[in-house]
């Protein structure tokens, strides 16, 4: 990802690479000049309304269950303020900066639709707080994902007002009108419908989502290369995956994972090795057989995600929202269903990608089923205890994930005296896929390291290139086989090379590009 492009925000959708590269890695944003022309536009008719007599919601009421009342126009900047003010409710650790810097971008995409009335200005402030990478403080708990991301957005909404704490680009807490001062940002007093429109979206679950779809797609790719590192170090069968047998269940992504490990394992001297008859196995274990069918199911999930945060980033998200022919009107739309099933569906698909890691993990360390590796793969088993308790954090993280994967989407609990009486818990979904990715990333590099230090137990036969490359990528960063030795060091190490990409890259510099 290169940070030093300028991801222009206009009316239409954003890539999800924008929102990767401006979040994770600090590129610069633009408001566009016709983002520009469609928000003065429908400025033109917020203001109409404002000076209407006829009651237009959050324009000229109140909010939510208070909707009923009229608030004069003397008292509409203080009704603002004081929503924003009311609203940044939130508690709990602070949220990571990537997570508030992409909530940040994607309601300015929202904003640069014309459809939330806002004034440019307000939106420019928005923009200058992210190329200033000053970043608001925003915490864990308070969004029920109904109406939209209501406090984590407020929290956002109070820097663009000059109050609340912000981390700048060096990840210091300072003051927000300290901060936004020295870089020459000027605060805005909200106009009327403003600080609705700052905080009535589902942006905050959409960009976890966004993050998660980039994150994820690189770890299927690496589950793929630690399963054809596991089969071949237990002496599997690479048969099973051929094309004309993944034909017969025509799932799209069970093919590509097929074709990953068909590639991954071929010209391999370790599979080589028992092919001459000696070999009496009929069927290896489901966790070796059955492993594009799990990773396939998880790309597809993954693919129907996709498809849905594309759908999601194009919208324009709202209460009430300005339309083409000037009306101004409610609607449902910030309800975070549709965003918070597939979180939760990412999250039972990590799961089980991880649960079926960690099967051919315990299966290399059992002198039972690892068809002739050491105990543990221990130098000197019984001195050394190898990567025994490498394998007792995957399973403490599997059964982590496993909790994880419990729907947030199917609770609901009411708010606002019945008004908001049912909510999505979108932002719950998307905290736990987060913690959900990171414990994927370390099941599949714990899985790695011990297909690597098995590989090379089996010499004198030698893995596949694509395999190999692998090998011998991890160990540049990690010694191999020997006595026992400080393992959390090693695991991290892989966890870095898992996350970089590097694993990846190194398979693929044998064999070509990976799906």
């Amino acid at each position: 990802m290169r940070d030093n492009e300028v991801v222009a925000v206009g009316p239409g959708p954003l890539a999800f690479d924008d929102v990767v590269r401006v979040a994770r890695y600090g590129a610069q944003v633009r408001l566009t000049d016709d983002a520009i022309a469609e928000m003065s536009a429908s400025r033109g008719r917020v203001e109409e309304l404002a000076e209407s007599d006829t009651p237009a919601y959050g324009v000229s009421t109140g909010f939510g269950a208070l909707a009923t009342r009229h608030i004069d126009p003397s008292l509409r900047a203080q009704l603002q303020r004081s929503l924003i003010r009311s609203h940044a409710a939130g508690s709990g650790p602070e949220v990571e900066t990537e997570v508030v810097r992409a909530m940040m971008l994607l309601r300015l995409r929202t904003l640069a639709t014309g459809h939330t009335g806002v004034r440019p200005a307000t939106a420019r402030v928005l923009e200058s707080l992210l190329n200033a990478r000053l970043t608001p403080v925003v915490h864990e708990y308070g969004s029920l994902g109904c109406s939209g991301d209501l406090a984590p957005l407020s929290h956002v909404a109070l820097t663009i007002m000059g109050e609340g704490v912000v981390r700048d680009a060096e990840g210091r807490l300072r003051p927000a009108a300290e901060a936004l001062k020295e870089h020459g940002v000027e605060p805005v007093e909200l106009a009327a419908k403003e600080g609705l429109a700052l905080i009535n979206g589902t942006d905050g679950m959409l960009g976890m989502l966004v993050l998660a779809l980039h994150d994820l797609s690189r770890l299927l790719t690496t589950a793929d290369i630690s399963a054809a590192m596991s089969v071949e170090a237990l002496l599997g069968t690479d048969y099973v995956f051929a094309a004309d047998l993944q034909a017969l269940r025509p799932h799209p992504g069970q093919a590509l994972a097929a074709a990953n490990m068909r590639t991954l394992l071929a010209d391999s001297g370790v599979m080589a090795s028992h092919r001459d008859g000696s070999c009496t196995r009929v069927q290896d274990a489901y966790s070796l057989r059955c492993a594009p069918q799990v990773a396939g199911a998880a790309r597809d999930t993954l693919a129907h995600a996709s498809a849905v945060a594309a759908r999601e980033i194009a919208s324009a998200i709202d209460n009430p929202v300005v339309l083409a022919d000037g009306r101004v009107e409610s609607n449902g739309n910030f309800h975070g269903a549709p965003v918070a099933y597939v979180l939760d569906f990412l999250a039972i698909a990590v799961a089980d990608l991880a649960s079926i890691a960690e099967r051919r993990t315990d299966r290399m360390l059992d002198v039972a089923r690892s068809h002739g590796l050491p105990a543990f793969l221990a130098d000197d088993p019984g001195v050394d205890s190898g990567h025994m308790i490498a394998q007792y954090t995957q399973a403490a993280i599997v059964s982590e994930l496993k909790r994880l994967a419990v729907p947030a989407s199917v609770d609901s609990i009411p708010s606002s005296a019945m008004q908001e009486d049912h909510v999505s818990m979108g932002w719950s979904a998307g905290r736990k896929l987060r913690r959900a990715v990171d414990g994927l990333t370390r099941v599949l590099a714990i899985e790695l390291l011990t297909a690597a230090r098995a590989l090379d137990l089996r010499a004198p036969h030698v893995p596949a290139p694509g395999t190999g490359a692998v090998v011998a990528a991890l160990r540049e960063s990690v010694a191999g086989p020997g006595q026992d030795r400080f393992l959390a060091p090693e695991i991290e190490a892989v966890v870095r090379l898992v996350e970089s990409g590097a694993v990846v890259a190194a398979a693929e510099s044998a064999v070509g590009p990976l799906d």
